[in-house]
């Protein structure tokens, strides 16, 4: 699967409020691939800045090209130049390269109004990356600056009609496109300028293309966090352009982006605190194919699971000492649930969405077809038939197991479905195994050890591996509260487990009128 690659081309804020280290987040949870090459590094904080490193101008340019000549880049993002000599490197590489995209967000004017670059740069700016840039994010002081630098004599904007023509005025300076950020300009609900700051209820951004201008509004909100929402802004723009969107859905996204993280911000330092980058990613607590590993680590499930793995009724069998006649009563029940098992796997089948899942599903119900073949067959070794067995009705704990699987597999979603029968299929296998290799397991003269091959045998360990791979695959794709509900429901299926065990210790059942008789004399 391909990566899209972003080279952001800035200064460092040690406050990581903005520079690259806000670059860094804003691509990271777009799913972009982030490089940098560092043009300045800074000493502030959410007061202010109180003193900035420029980084040689040469040095700059071998970071950009170590980038380019190896990794490459879909977008270059270019923020706090720094200097003049700078900005001739940065316009060497850009040509020499052909970056397809470039997104210039002209760090010029800081929020309390001092010009951030001196006028060479503005200069070099203007005359050596308009031409390479593909859309422009100037507030509006830097776009007067701009075009002040060019020789025209413009006034500041006094309403939407001015934003728009400043637009324009500053697109024709070289750039293919502009985005003129209007949050120095609240306006009113019906778009006049606000006179006061009761009066703001909206921002508008306004792009324009060389031929079609698009308002972008979003509310005014009222914030000391706003630090970074210029670097933000751009480097979401340069995120949704290498992800493949065009220019508008590339804008409107990332106005929508700094908006949410503007809304959802939470107080850091005394002043101008961040924006909240992660207000729309989530991030699973496991790692790749190791969710099941995940899950019974966790500690809401592993004392159920121990309950279960390790029951009375599981440390007979490894012990030899579970008496027959409980043993029996537990075959005829797991005879009939088994029928239950293949039912919920042909129900998880049909609401399979991909052909690998119908599949996989598929081939679970023929393992446990061959399982139930082989369970007739030790059956009949304790003296059970096939019709003495069926003609036994369920228990409770049966009837409650089966039944609560279905109705997840009716009610609920696949993925539910699959979940709910994790436990009898991945649990088993794992009590096989364990008691296969310990040390303390019966092995001579163990009349249930023919039970524990036969859930080690290469046929239920294929119908596990199976089943875990399902949920592996499909559990990266949900969210984190989706995975708690299924956890629940993984949760309710093992404590029915641990019922079935303990139906398997209960008095012997009276069934017909029959008791189910021991074989020879064993007791």
């Amino acid at each position: 699967m391909a990566v899209s690659r972003v080279l952001v081309i800035a200064g460092s804020d040690s406050s990581g409020g903005a520079g690259l280290e806000a670059d860094q987040r804003v691509l990271a949870v777009h799913g972009c691939y982030a490089l940098t090459a560092t043009t300045g590094l800074t000493a502030q904080n959410t007061q202010g800045v109180q003193d900035i490193f420029v980084v040689p101008a040469q040095f700059v340019k071998k970071q950009i090209n170590a980038g380019l000549e190896d990794v490459g880049a879909d977008v270059v993002k270019l923020g706090m130049l720094s200097s003049a000599e700078t900005i001739d490197v940065v316009a060497e590489a850009l040509t020499t390269h052909q970056v397809p995209s470039v997104v210039l967000d002209p760090v010029m004017i800081s929020t309390s109004g001092s010009q951030l670059l001196p006028e060479a740069a503005v200069q070099g700016l203007r005359t050596k990356l308009l031409h390479l840039t593909t859309i422009l994010t100037p507030n509006i002081p830097e776009a007067l600056l701009l075009l002040k630098d060019s020789g025209l004599d413009v006034q500041e904007p006094e309403d939407l009609d001015g934003l728009i023509e400043l637009t324009k005025q500053v697109r024709a300076l070289g750039p293919k496109a502009v985005l003129l950020k209007g949050g120095h300009l609240p306006l009113t609900k019906d778009h006049k300028t606000a006179r006061c700051p009761e009066d703001a209820s909206a921002v508008i951004d306004i792009l324009y293309d060389g031929e079609t201008v698009t308002l972008f509004e979003t509310d005014f909100l009222v914030s000391k966090n706003t630090h970074g929402t210029g670097c933000s802004l751009a480097s979401a723009i340069a995120a949704n352009l290498a992800l493949g969107k065009d220019m508008k859905c590339a804008v409107h996204n990332g106005v929508r982006y700094v908006e949410a993280g503007i809304r959802t911000s939470t107080d850091l330092g005394k002043g101008s605190g961040p924006i909240n980058h992660f207000h729309s990613a989530f991030s699973l607590p496991f790692a790749p194919d190791r969710f099941l590993e995940y899950v019974l680590d966790r500690p809401d499930v592993s004392h159920v699971w121990k309950r279960f793995t390790e029951h009375e009724f599981v440390r007979g069998l490894g012990s030899g000492a579970l008496p027959v006649e409980r043993f029996k009563q537990y075959l005829v029940q797991d005879y009939l649930y088994l029928t239950h098992f293949a039912r919920s796997n042909a129900l998880a089948a049909y609401k399979g969405k991909s052909m690998a899942s119908i599949a996989a599903s598929a081939k679970i119900v023929l393992h446990i077809e061959r399982e139930t073949a082989l369970h007739l067959n030790y059956c009949a070794s304790f003296g059970l038939t096939k019709e003495e067995m069926e003609s036994y009705p369920e228990t409770l704990a049966c009837t409650a197991y089966s039944r609560y699987i279905l109705d997840v597999g009716q009610s609920d979603d696949w993925l539910a479905l699959q979940m709910a029968l994790a436990p009898c299929l991945i649990g088993y296998g794992a009590i096989a195994k364990r008691l296969y290799t310990e040390k303390e397991t019966l092995r001579e003269g163990n009349r249930y050890w023919q039970w524990i091959e036969n859930y080690v045998a290469e046929d239920f360990s294929e119908a596990v591996r199976l089943g875990s791979e399902l949920l592996e695959s499909h559990m990266r794709q949900v969210s984190v509260s989706r995975m708690e509900e299924l956890i629940k429901i993984f949760i309710r299926a093992t404590e029915l487990e641990i019922n079935f065990w303990d139906m398997g210790l209960g008095e012997r059942p009276q069934m017909h009128g029959i008791a189910l008789r021991t074989q020879g004399s064993v007791q």
